[in-house]
């Protein structure tokens, strides 16, 4: 697979390919945004830029949140129960999302963004826990910013090295061969554990408990 026609796609458009890849995981469909995020730094003309980019991958992502939370607001519980289905999400998701409500309460919408499964199940939680708009905003915000901001800074560091290897070395078909394997094996397990028993929804009361 060349992937030089993509990185240069991202070359040509990198506050437009940040901005949509972050939205779009964001609202909860799988897509690479972070190894995007991680690369486009390596592309920016200036070192000001990054601060730009900073801005719009934020913008992007809370925008996605806002799916999430909307859906957990309009449709409660039965969004847990279906993105459950959806993704063969284990007990131990929604599980953590839980225990992190419970711990800290809306502030645990800052640590979910590190958790691509636990972000989106707090921010539908969020939702069906009645926190307040202004509220919720304003930790997703925040923890959106941090993250990113580390992302951004990491891929300044050492984005250029890893476009470089991704084009040139012939040892990225290993790392893309541990990818696939990887991805495979959490498939097969998520379906394993699917075997098991679905995962357990939680009841709008234990949502709502740590709210």
């Amino acid at each position: 697979m060349n992937l030089q026609p993509y990185l240069d796609f991202v070359a040509a458009h990198p506050f437009s390919v940040v901005f949509v890849s972050s939205l779009v995981e964001a609202a909860g469909v799988p897509f690479p945004s972070r190894v995007i995020l991680l690369l486009a730094p390596a592309f920016l003309a200036t070192n000001n830029e990054v601060l730009q980019l900073i801005v719009v991958a934020t913008a992007g992502a809370v925008l996605g949140d806002h799916v999430p939370y909307l859906a957990g607001r309009l449709a409660g519980v039965r969004l847990l129960g279906l993105y459950c289905r959806v993704t063969l999400a284990s007990d131990s998701c929604i599980e953590t999302t839980l225990r992190y409500f419970r711990r800290f309460g809306p502030a645990a919408l800052l640590f979910s963004r590190f958790s691509a499964g636990v972000r989106l199940f707090a921010s539908a939680c969020a939702g069906c826990g009645q926190i307040t708009y202004p509220r919720y905003l304003s930790f997703d915000v925040l923890g959106t910013v941090v993250y990113t901001s580390i992302v951004v800074l990491i891929g300044w560091l050492v984005g250029e090295r890893a476009v470089a290897f991704l084009t040139t070395d012939r040892r990225r078909w290993v790392f893309l061969g541990v990818a696939v394997l990887a991805w495979a094996a959490l498939i097969g397990y998520r379906l394993w554990r699917r075997r098991q028993g679905p995962a357990r929804v939680p009841t709008l009361q234990q949502i709502r408990k740590p709210v």
